[in-house]
């Protein structure tokens, strides 16, 4: 028994240098992106290449998550949002999480190149190096617009679903990958919101530090706006019917909705709101994607 718990509390250090909740959404997300890619139901060898794919781009996804660990554990520990993590509280070392990480995004492109396809295993690629180095090491340090820009790589998932099944990237994808675009500020910013003390005690350059919380706030209304836009784009475009339409507006009004409350009056507790609707936004919005591809 002495043995077994240390297994198992090592284990749980490196799982949490993967981000697993960001993980879990990423992984739907290029599942949607999968299963949109196949027209009426898949088939066996086509539902065995989506999970060999899923696992492949959980990997990389992995290494780039356990990259920004690293990179971040100075940033991390002076957060309480983030302090907890095992990089930031010196319970893994710097050499044991870059091996950790090299080894899961060589295992995780190993997959995707050999037994999915090599456009997926670059386009994933890309997007490890998009968060792990252009975002975690330039922009996030650089510019209060890091969430902005580096949210290409937040948008990816869809896409790399998309490329693992079909083989090329569509405009159907793209579609998928501007909606996660223009919902990333908005729900980066409102947890920024009340998170406030803890990014200006980083030093980070978010946008409610350098710019204040009115002007966040308004960003966040703006940006919901243009989303609501983005999301009808699947109905236009006919990759959708009715029911995706009804739901995506029933959603993205509501998150128009408590942008415009956050505007008017502000609260912590009001923020916090937001930015978990956010993500019951888009959980609902993909899964009425999928759910209408079979009506």
């Amino acid at each position: 028994m002495s043995f077994t718990f240390p297994l198992l509390s090592r284990w749980r250090q490196f799982n949490a240098l993967t981000k697993p909740r960001v993980i879990q959404l990423i992984v739907f997300c290029a599942l949607i992106g999968m299963v949109l890619a196949v027209p009426g139901v898949p088939s066996w060898p086509e539902v065995q290449l989506g999970l060999l794919a899923c696992v492949g781009i959980w990997f990389v996804a992995g290494a780039a998550a356990a990259f920004n660990c690293l990179v971040e554990k100075g940033i991390d520990s002076r957060m309480k949002r983030t302090a907890w993590r095992p990089t930031a509280k010196g319970e893994l070392s710097d050499r044991e999480t870059l091996l950790f990480s090299t080894l899961m995004c060589v295992v995780g492109s190993w997959i995707l190149y050999v037994w999915v396809n090599p456009l997926t295993m670059w386009l994933t690629f890309a997007t490890f190096v998009g968060y792990a180095v252009v975002y975690t090491v330039i922009l996030k340090p650089l510019t209060p617009q890091n969430i902005v820009i580096g949210g290409a790589s937040g948008a990816m998932p869809p896409v790399l679903g998309w490329a693992a099944m079909a083989g090329e990237v569509s405009p159907e994808a793209l579609i998928l990958f501007l909606i996660i675009f223009l919902w990333t500020p908005p729900h980066f910013w409102a947890l920024a919101l009340y998170r406030l003390e803890d990014y200006r005690k980083s030093g980070l350059p978010m946008l409610p530090v350098t710019h204040g919380n009115e002007f966040t706030r308004l960003q966040i209304l703006l940006y919901t706006f243009v989303l609501l836009a983005a999301c009808l784009m699947p109905f236009i475009y006919r990759m959708s019917g009715w029911f995706y339409l009804v739901c995506a507006v029933i959603l993205s009004l509501g998150f128009c909705g408590y942008g415009w409350a956050l505007w008017r009056n502000y609260s912590d507790e009001l923020a916090r709101k937001t930015f978990r609707f956010s993500l019951i936004h888009l959980s609902l919005l993909f899964a009425a994607l999928l759910i209408d591809h079979y009506l």
